[in-house]
């Protein structure tokens, strides 16, 4: 696992980067989210992260890099397998982590409470997300 770039995974990227990882992450998060929700213990900070990156108000460095977890966490190919239980979400813990320590500050209240909406009432959170 040392030989994960997580500087690489995490740059803000350019505009079109963000763009494609935005779409990627909008058409994959909810899924992967389902599937991941009992491995991750901090589910709901990843529902926060993803409503801030979503936000147009969040500055453009931070949504490059949250885009960049969260595509982490939504890519089929991982360093660790997920379907590995427990540790193969390790990686995808890791990197989250390592983002949320960089944009400390940037997930306001309202993102929170967008997040404890949607883990309310998930399929309707899909449809406007």
């Amino acid at each position: 696992m040392d030989d994960i770039k997580y500087g690489e995974i995490l740059m803000p990227g350019d505009e079109e980067t963000q763009k494609e990882q935005e779409k990627s992450v909008r058409r994959k998060f909810w899924p992967t989210l389902r599937k991941a929700a009992r491995h991750i213990p901090f589910s709901r900070d990843v529902v926060a992260a993803f409503y801030c990156a979503l936000d147009p108000q969040t500055p453009t460095r931070v949504r490059g890099i949250l885009l960049g977890a969260l595509g982490y966490f939504v890519m089929p190919v991982d360093i660790i397998p997920d379907f590995f239980a427990v540790i193969g979400y390790s990686d995808d813990v890791a990197v989250l982590t390592l983002a949320f320590s960089m944009i400390r500050g940037h997930i306001r209240q309202e993102h929170y409470d967008a997040a404890d909406r949607a883990l309310q009432n998930e399929p309707e959170a899909m449809k406007t997300a």
